[in-house]
C-alpha cells in the first residue's frame, strides 16, 4: 500500500468551486457505500466518485474529501469495502453522508464480512479490497483498491444514481 501527498500545486485562474460542483451536477454518477474496520469499529462513507480502474490487476478506485472526519479514520485501512446501492437505497446513501451520527446502528443491516470488512445487507454487489495506492488530489485523495473478493445479490436491483444534487433511479431501456 503506497500513499502519496502532493507537495506543491500551481494555482489556476478559472471557475470556481461553486460554479464547477454545479456543472459537474448534470453529471449522473452511481452510488456507494465504503466500509472498513478500524480499531474494531466499523466506518463508512457515501461516494459518488466510484470507478473501475483496471480489469489486470482488478482495481477500482473512489475518491473522497480531504476534510471528511470519517476519511481520517478510515485512512489507515488496509482493506475496504464497497458497496453499489439500488436504487431504492436512497435512504441509506443518505445515512451514510450524515455527519455526527452512528452509520451502522439500526436501521443499517450489515455483518462482518470477508477480511472483517463491514458488509452492508441487500447491496446489488459489495466488493472487498485490498488498499493498492492512495494520493492527494487537489482537495480529495484518489484511493485505488484491489479486488479481493467479489458477491452481488441473485437478484440485482436497478443501481440508484446521484444526480443534480439528487438521487434517483435507472430503467433501462427507459
Amino acid at each position: 500500500m503506497r500513499t502519496v501527498r502532493a507537495t506543491s500545486s500551481t494555482a489556476t485562474a478559472g471557475i470556481d468551486a461553486d460554479r464547477f460542483r454545479a456543472l459537474l451536477g448534470h453529471h449522473p454518477a452511481g452510488v456507494v457505500i465504503v466500509t472498513a474496520t478500524v480499531s474494531g469499529t466499523p466506518v463508512g462513507l457515501t461516494a459518488t466518485s466510484f470507478t473501475s480502474v483496471s480489469l489486470a490487476p482488478p482495481l477500482v478506485a473512489f475518491y473522497v474529501a480531504d476534510t471528511s472526519a470519517t476519511w481520517l479514520r478510515m485512512r489507515n485501512a488496509s482493506v475496504f469495502g464497497v458497496h453499489l446501492l439500488s436504487r431504492d437505497q436512497a435512504d441509506l446513501a443518505a445515512r451514510f453522508a450524515t455527519k455526527g451520527i452512528n452509520r451502522f446502528a439500526p436501521p443499517t443491516s450489515w455483518r462482518p464480512g470477508a477480511e472483517n470488512v463491514p458488509v452492508l445487507d441487500d447491496t446489488a454487489i459489495h466488493l472487498v479490497c485490498r488498499r493498492h495506492d492512495t494520493r492527494l488530489i487537489g482537495d480529495h485523495w484518489l484511493v485505488v483498491g484491489e479486488v479481493a473478493h467479489g458477491y452481488e445479490l441473485s437478484d440485482p436491483r436497478p443501481p440508484l444514481l446521484y444526480h443534480r444534487g439528487a438521487y434517483g433511479g435507472f430503467l433501462p431501456g427507459a
